[in-house]
């Protein structure tokens, strides 16, 4: 092995290769997408322009804009493989755009690349099952692992459905067009359900988790308000971006001053952010006046009532029992089940939370880890300590985060 492949990157270029790409892997991507008309090649010309970037930044340094710089390499890469025949105009894309690079940049009613790829990636024409997926690792880089977290399913089963969508597409010679306006809110759900995802993997992105995922709950947020900007009348998109809000607002809360994960209920409200939870509040008061009860809005509801601590005192745990039962009846999901479950034990007694945490399919839970570290709780409370402590063990081995994996296991000796 060539000696300096062996050399650590120097921390300026490795902080800059990182940030270029959390920051601006989704951008670069659209951008080249509409140069390209496949987004397969665009994601090589990317992949290759950051492998000449962690080679040339150490001997000429990181230039004053690394985002002006890969963009300039990965349309050099593309060129060149259009000068050799490797893109060719009647070549089947795994996802193609229909408008040229100047048009794509403007006159569509879309205010970012991002958010105009994500409703391409919903087209009726992908297995619904694929299109959040499909969203998060086109535009947003993530791996299928990663992406098999957030959807609870094994990394094999969502790299088989990713493939499985990119080679009907493919066979299939499909090309797609942005969606006119009337089609946006047919897609709204999917492109929804992928910001969240988002949101969802970068919430431990924060001192001693992954630092992979930085960066993904801001760009999570920012993309819930440009839909919200682009479709303003739609109830959902407003309730998303309540959600998000809620929960971003209490994440200086979420770690002492030494690290230690600290669970919602001990939280210091003090930390929490005013100014996120007030927006949060209006933008659930305006999807509320739209009179289209959905998901969304039920979850940021939840998260609202949780924000009342910080006004009465107390969590009215009553109230959140009720909204999980209407979120149950609506989106009866894995989380929304545990979640009921949490809330009835708290408002009733542990036993009662504990039967309902027992009538969700086994095969639904094995690696989800909310559910054993809820079955943890409720059994120590119940004075079943040996239960207890293999559900904490199980919770621990299930978490990606050092701070909630110790928390986990200090429980058991408890």
């Amino acid at each position: 092995m060539n000696e300096d492949a062996r050399r650590p990157l120097p921390l300026d270029v490795a902080e800059a290769a990182d940030r270029a790409a959390r920051v601006s892997y989704g951008r670069l991507l659209a951008y080249l997408s509409a140069r390209a008309r496949d987004v397969a090649k665009a994601e090589d010309a990317l992949a290759d322009a950051f492998q000449a970037a962690l080679k040339s930044w150490p001997v000429a340094g990181v230039p004053d804009n690394p985002e002006a710089w890969l963009l300039t390499a990965a349309r050099r890469n593309l060129d060149h493989a259009a000068r050799h025949g490797k893109v060719r105009a009647a070549a089947a894309p795994a996802l193609a755009w229909l408008q040229d690079e100047i048009a794509a940049r403007g006159g569509d009613g879309f205010p970012d690349e991002r958010l105009k790829l994500l409703f391409v990636c919903a087209h009726p024409a992908i297995d619904p099952a694929a299109r959040a997926p499909l969203m998060l690792q086109t535009v947003l880089g993530l791996d299928a692992a990663r992406i098999a977290s957030a959807f609870l399913v094994s990394p094999a089963a969502m790299g088989q459905r990713l493939v499985r969508a990119k080679t009907k597409i493919r066979d299939a010679g499909l090309r797609f067009a942005v969606p006119e306006s009337d089609e946006l809110a047919d897609r709204l759900e999917f492109v929804l359900d992928a910001i969240y995802a988002a949101y969802g993997s970068g919430w431990d992105a924060i001192a001693g988790a992954d630092p992979r995922q930085r960066g993904l709950t801001e760009e999570a947020i920012w993309l819930a308000r440009l839909v919200v900007g682009l479709l303003p009348n739609e109830p959902e998109a407003r309730g998303l971006l309540a959600l998000m809000l809620y929960c971003e607002s209490r994440k200086a809360a979420r770690r002492d001053a030494d690290g230690r994960f600290v669970p919602l209920a001990e939280q210091d409200i003090g930390l929490w952010s005013r100014d996120m939870i007030g927006e949060a509040e209006a933008a659930l008061r305006a999807a509320a006046g739209m009179g289209r009860l959905g998901r969304y809005q039920l979850e940021a509801a939840i998260q609202s009532a949780h924000a009342q601590r910080g006004l009465i005192g107390r969590t009215p745990w009553h109230g959140i029992a009720t909204l999980y039962e209407g979120l149950v009846r609506l989106s009866p999901t894995v989380g929304a089940l545990v979640g009921r479950a949490a809330a009835v034990a708290e408002a009733e007694d542990a036993a009662k939370g504990l039967a309902l945490l027992a009538d969700i399919p086994a095969a639904a839970v094995a690696d989800y880890q909310p559910y054993w570290a809820l079955s943890g709780h409720l059994l120590l409370k119940l004075d079943r300590s040996a239960e207890a402590a293999d559900s904490f063990r199980r919770a621990a081995g299930l978490s990606e985060d050092p701070a909630v994996r110790a928390f986990l296991l200090e429980k058991i000796f408890s």
